[in-house]
């Protein structure tokens, strides 16, 4: 007799109520609630203080924080899961604290994914193509920690510590963190990162944070625009910008970049991927939706999307590498 499996609400629940956990885990981050866990500070009163909260919020932070699996909660001593201490504490170097706030700060905005999906057309105030939009001084900044890992394995596969007197373009660099691990590892490279003005306002002081700030130059404009060069860089990078873009768009950039590099150069791609049929990191998948809400063309796309746009382009051959973060590096070589 065949069992049979009870059905119960609870994975719905959970995601109807998705919105309520980004908002008290961005809460949490802005008042660094995490940080006075850390700190030794367990009860609730404690955590008040120190985070300058009230009483009352603080109760409700924390028994949120608990539901969520983020802290632990015994006889009202509460502490920090081992993901909490390493992740949303801010003197760590892997803290997401700030993406937390920045996803809390939109919250309204994907109030307006339903308008989005039956148009097919971006209702978001934060347009992927506005460049004034104060939403990319917040976000800059606050992506950087997933980059680094990336930027790491790409660096070592790439042999960039031995390359030598390298020049690399980063195109939509945000922050500079690519630049910022290449540099360290090579101290004879150069990195020139192209982006907006405000955004290049960000990357130079978070580069010279490092130590190579000596070492990095950008040029402000929008790389639609701008001319990236003829046979100037042995690597291109473009992290986690070819999303917002159309394929037409991709392929017209991907030429770009095929001329700045010298033959055998190699252009780093770096983004959320699916597989042919459309699955991969979970992450990946609902970005989709992100790209909606706030883009006029771009998707999560395929791995098959990226060889056909880089062979279009000129690119002799393409490798998909995956990295230990929802990122997938697509390098395609000259």
């Amino acid at each position: 007799m065949a069992t049979t499996v009870a059905v119960t609400p609870d994975k719905v629940m959970q995601i109807i109520t998705g919105g309520w956990a980004s908002a008290i885990l961005g809460a949490a981050a802005r008042h660094r609630v995490f940080d006075a866990l850390e700190a030794g500070t367990t009860d609730v009163d404690g955590v008040a203080s120190r985070a300058g909260i009230s009483a009352r919020g603080a109760q409700a932070i924390l028994d949120g924080l608990a539901g969520l699996g983020l802290i632990t909660n015994t006889n009202g001593t509460y502490r920090n899961t081992p993901e909490a201490s390493a992740f949303l504490t801010s003197d760590k170097p892997s803290y997401l604290g700030p993406m937390a706030e920045v996803m809390t700060d939109g919250l309204t905005d994907w109030a307006k994914l339903p308008e989005a999906v039956k148009t097919g057309s971006p209702s978001a105030a934060a347009s992927a193509d506005v460049p004034q939009n104060p939403f990319w001084e917040q976000l800059t900044p606050a992506i950087a920690t997933l980059s680094y890992p990336v930027a790491q394995l790409a660096a070592d596969r790439l042999g960039i510590a031995k390359a030598g007197a390298i020049r690399w373009l980063d195109v939509g660099g945000g922050s500079g963190v690519w630049s910022a691990v290449w540099l360290r590892a090579n101290p004879r490279a150069h990195g020139v990162q192209l982006d907006w003005p405000n955004v290049n306002r960000l990357a130079r002081p978070f580069v010279a944070k490092h130590g190579v700030g000596d070492r990095f130059s950008t040029i402000d404009g929008n790389f639609h625009d701008a001319d990236f060069g003829t046979a100037e860089y042995e690597f291109a990078i473009f992290s986690h910008i070819a999303h917002q873009e159309t394929p037409e768009e991709n392929v017209a950039l991907y030429k770009k970049f095929h001329r700045a590099l010298k033959p055998g150069g190699t252009l780093v791609i770096n983004d959320f991927v699916l597989d042919e049929q459309r699955n991969g990191h979970p992450f990946a998948m609902l970005f989709a939706s992100q790209m909606v809400l706030v883009s006029k063309g771009g998707l999560t796309w395929r791995q098959s999307d990226y060889r056909q746009w880089l062979s279009d382009a000129g690119f002799t051959s393409v490798e998909i590498v995956p990295t230990p973060t929802p990122s997938t590096l697509v390098l395609g070589t000259r």
